[in-house]
């Protein structure tokens, strides 16, 4: 039930991008920046949890298109650090909005206590996947 409804959001979300001009998961990729500018391009894919290559490919177009800037990392000369441009601010805002709108209509119909009952229930779940389960194996 949480696969699929995080799934029917993810999709709702990449409509709601694809509308403003970017994929769903360039947004994403904007949200992360927003929130950890310098990030290089390994860290942005590892975070995201898609391969490297196509990555890079995401961030290409998000350069072409005016959003983001590669610099060198002072640290490596081999690795980028991934910027924000003042042309993905607005963008972004604008993103955010739309995930908000989709957050309330994802819970309307829900009473407040039921709202918040959810959340506190959501985030126990993620707590108790962050902790390696002890004597587990995958046959």
């Amino acid at each position: 039930m949480i696969g699929d409804t995080g799934r029917l959001m993810r999709r709702r979300f990449d409509e709601g991008a694809r509308a403003l001009g970017i994929t769903g998961a360039q947004g994403r990729a904007l949200f992360v920046l927003a929130r950890r500018e310098g990030l290089s391009q390994a860290a942005l894919a590892d975070l995201l949890e898609v391969e490297p290559i196509t990555l890079c490919r995401m961030i290409d177009r998000l350069v072409q298109a005016g959003h983001v800037e590669r610099r060198r990392d002072p640290a490596d000369r081999r690795a980028w650090q991934l910027h924000l441009t003042d042309r993905s601010r607005p963008l972004i805002d604008r993103l955010r909005t739309l995930a908000e709108v989709q957050g309330y209509a994802a819970l309307d119909g829900l009473p407040a206590s039921e709202r918040t009952a959810l959340v506190a229930a959501l985030w126990q779940i993620r707590t108790n996947l962050q902790v390696p389960v002890d004597g587990f194996a995958v046959v």
